[in-house]
């Protein structure tokens, strides 16, 4: 009987633990107490009712309060607690923002926290766009070909320096924009070039022209500076085009002396038929000759005599053609 009530109560006991357990898990993942603790240490002021309230908001605690540790730490005393909040609710992202605004403040750069929650919003890394404040980025464009005046092909890249425009970051165009302005701008500055030796002579007039039209107006960077990094010499696009008019000139004169031959084909076709035609008639009317003869003898208009002297005429004529034909067996 011991031994059992030593069991009964031993099993008490281990369920009891394991209720406190449960119990102290349960409390500490809906009362983060020790954030709680790290925050007044840190000077926070925020209490373990907001932190739970956060928790059935289904707002991460971790996140709010370490932002709020770090931004206080680093002097901002703008941040807020509910707006941190709202700003994740809305699908932001409060580290980045306030890694920016850290960032910003350290740099002297003017930007709230109304600005940095809008460009994190507006799909943007807010805390990259600070970066590239503060350190100008490179972008290198693809190849350029353009042709100059002299009708040779230019390949040329060229080195972007961009610096981001806080204020444009929202609204403001991207960085495809950028390189597809800076290809147009060196497409128009080789084409204008009289020559190609010009723009390999002078690179630089490029960049300068290009740097001249404001190119980064409307966008979210500001050109510093646009240097040509390498210039190729691609096809002569002049000669290839000239070969190729030549050609098509080429290929519409045979077009037209094919159309002239198949005129004259037609024509003297046209021109057998007839004098097949022709020829029929004469046959034909050669067939009534003997008709009339005969119509000419029974009806007296015509002799024997008048009959003998028209062959003898016609046996003349054939000898006649006769002797005028060259003979083709004719031997020395």
């Amino acid at each position: 009987m011991m031994n059992l009530a030593i069991v009964m109560s031993f099993g008490v006991a281990l369920a009891i633990a394991a209720a406190v357990i449960i119990l102290l898990i349960l409390f500490f993942y809906y009362v983060p107490f020790f954030l709680w603790l790290s925050a007044r240490v840190s000077g926070v002021n925020i209490s373990l009712v907001q932190l739970f309230l956060m928790r059935i908001r289904k707002i991460p605690p971790t996140v709010i309060g370490n932002a709020l540790i770090e931004g206080h730490k680093a002097g901002l005393k703008d941040l807020r607690r509910d707006e941190l909040e709202a700003h994740y609710l809305a699908g932001g992202h409060v580290e980045k923002v306030v890694h920016a605004l850290v960032s910003a403040s350290k740099a002297n750069i003017d930007l709230s926290f109304q600005m940095a929650t809008a460009i994190d919003l507006a799909g943007r890394d807010v805390f990259e766009a600070v970066q590239m404040s503060v350190n100008p980025k490179v972008i290198d464009t693809p190849p350029v070909a353009a042709v100059a005046k002299d009708g040779i092909q230019l390949i040329a890249k060229a080195r972007v320096t961009v610096r981001a425009s806080i204020k444009q970051l929202v609204g403001g165009a991207g960085e495809d924009t950028v390189l597809a302005r800076v290809g147009e701008g060196i497409v128009s500055s080789i084409g204008s070039s009289e020559s190609h030796k010009q723009v390999l002579e002078n690179p630089d007039s490029i960049s300068k022209l290009v740097l001249r039209k404001g190119l980064d107006a409307g966008t979210a960077f500001e050109i510093l500076s646009i240097d040509i990094a390498d210039i190729d010499i691609g096809k002569n696009i002049g000669a290839v085009l000239q070969m190729d008019q030549a050609q098509a000139d080429k290929n519409i004169a045979q077009a037209k002396a094919e159309e002239r031959r198949a005129m004259a084909v037609a024509l003297e076709q046209e021109m057998k038929a007839k004098a097949q035609e022709a020829r029929a008639k004469v046959i034909e009317a050669e067939a009534e000759v003997p008709k009339a003869m005969a119509e000419a003898f029974r009806s007296g208009n015509l002799g024997i005599m008048d009959y003998y002297k028209m062959k003898n005429i016609e046996a003349d004529t054939n000898m006649r053609d006769a002797i005028s034909k060259p003979s083709g067996n004719s031997k020395k």
